[in-house]
């Protein structure tokens, strides 16, 4: 009889409009590290929520250790066994190794940290993992690998029976990435299970028993690492569907509008590329490959090396500036970064433009709403009221109204950021189609995702990123190669 540490049987989540986990079932091997794959929007980190207690499952049922397993929050899973290191650490700089391990478990006497039997357990743990790491030291001196591995040390002292990792490698060096895989490998002899996610398919053969894939919400297969190889694994990935829905265009212009000449920051290097009037260009690269570096560099968020050139004048790292010379971002944090959600639409619409509807200071409230009103009939926006928050719209609502705010600023370059994660499928249709038809009147747009169906479907041009790189330069065709790119975003050489 198989051992599992973990069955999840026809596991469903379900939010407004989207299944998001669709009847997901598959076992987990106890001491194994077990990877999970997928393109973004597969349901991977819905999955992964579930497990941790952060979402509550709709349907189906999860056994931990053959009970059944269904927390309520990231605590209730750890204190069953199931602890997680995040891509954002759960970490305090400020606070010594020693006092990060012991952090919510602490045994005091009069103030002071008891070194009790637990204590001293932890210390050890991380000892065992990590000798050089001095458990009296701040934080705020350790490396991305070595917190990672205070972490670790953490939850296996807290004996957990599954620590999942999240991206983990997408912030430090080759040399870190040997050191935290061989901890890795030697937690199967504490009893630990591994639950791996990462793009980086190198890394997945690597340090792999087992390989679950995922692709729109459902379970594809879950297969031995040694059962299977790439290319296979990129096919279950990537689906038989190569989404043939791209109408190759003829450029209206030569009009170089946007020049990037090797641009350097501490994630990118040596970047350099040209857009032209009315193109639409696609950045493709999974996480940690410097798309979003790339998009805030442009729109001067942040600073950087080399020359950005638009409209034949030097950009400098400075947003209003960018702004003012017809640049908008889509940010891929619309409801933190790219809306005022405590305001109402007909409020949020004209935002970057507002010299347009108010005069000394004064905003004319009949400009406002018909400016609102404009672009809520011409992007199609789902509402009863324009007076309606910006919080209780839909997620591709919200994003047509961050769309809407950058139309009316008058850009004539629009830079969009993963422009629509979290979005179901008749949202995306008709955001695919608002972008064709800004690029029909002469907007020149750049598309950074991590999704490859949207930058198949709708981009002229499409340049490969990995690890702060551009690898390749595509122009796009109904015969394009889609395993040949996710070969490329992946490492492969």
């Amino acid at each position: 009889m198989e051992d599992y540490v973990l069955e999840i049987n026809n596991l469903i989540k379900d939010f407004p409009g989207v299944r998001a986990v669709n009847d997901v079932s598959f076992n987990i091997k106890r001491n194994t590290v077990h990877c999970l794959v997928g393109e973004n929007g597969a349901g991977k980190s819905t999955f992964i929520k579930i497990l941790t207690g952060a979402y509550i499952r709709t349907g189906g049922i999860i056994l931990l250790n053959g009970q059944e397993y269904n927390p309520h929050s990231i605590s209730e899973a750890q204190q069953k066994g199931v602890s997680t290191v995040f891509q954002e650490l759960n970490i305090v700089d400020q606070l010594t190794v020693e006092e990060n391990l012991t952090l919510g478990i602490e045994d005091t006497f009069m103030g002071f940290l008891r070194k009790t039997d637990k204590i001293k357990k932890i210390i050890s743990v991380l000892s065992s993992l990590e000798p050089s790491i001095n458990p009296k030291i701040p934080v705020s001196r350790l490396s991305v690998a070595q917190k990672q591995i205070v972490e670790i040390a953490r939850a296996v002292a807290l004996e957990s029976d599954i620590i999942i990792m999240d991206e983990p490698t997408a912030a430090i060096s080759e040399s870190e990435i040997r050191r935290l895989f061989n901890i890795l490998k030697s937690l199967r002899n504490k009893n630990v299970t591994v639950i791996y996610i990462s793009h980086r398919l190198d890394e997945i053969f690597e340090i792999g028993d087992y390989v679950t894939v995922m692709r729109d919400g459902k379970h594809i297969d879950t297969k031995p690492i040694a059962e299977i190889n790439r290319s296979e694994l990129i096919k279950m990935m990537i689906g038989k569907t190569l989404f043939e829905t791209y109408v190759p265009r003829v450029s209206q212009t030569q009009e170089i509008l946007l020049e990037v000449r090797n641009v350097n920051t501490d994630k990118l290097n040596n970047i350099s590329f040209s857009v032209k009037s009315g193109e639409i260009i696609g950045f493709y690269g999974l996480v940690g490959a410097g798309k979003t570096e790339l998009a805030r560099s442009i729109f001067g968020a942040d600073p950087y090396k080399g020359e950005i050139i638009f409209k034949g004048k030097k950009l400098h790292d400075s947003p209003s500036e960018v702004i003012e010379a017809g640049i908008t971002l889509i940010p891929e944090e619309r409801r933190t970064q790219g809306l005022f959600t405590v305001l109402t639409i007909r409020n949020n619409i004209p935002v970057m433009n507002m010299e347009e509807i108010s005069k000394a200071g004064f905003v004319n409230n009949s400009k406002e709403k018909k400016v609102s009103a404009e672009y809520i009939n011409k992007l199609n926006i789902v509402t009863n009221t324009m007076e309606k928050q910006a919080s209780k719209l839909s997620g591709g609502n919200q994003q047509k109204v961050v769309f809407a705010k950058c139309l009316f600023a008058e850009a004539d370059l629009l830079i969009l950021d993963e422009p629509t994660r979290g979005i179901d499928v008749g949202a995306k249709s008709e955001i695919y189609n608002i972008i064709r038809q800004l690029s029909k009147v002469g907007k020149s747009i750049l598309i950074f995702s991590s999704e490859l169906t949207e930058i198949i479907n709708i981009c002229d041009r499409i340049f490969l990123m990995y690890d702060g790189d551009i690898k390749n330069e595509l122009k796009n065709s109904s015969n394009i190669d889609s395993e040949e790119i996710i070969r490329i975003v992946t490492g492969g050489v």
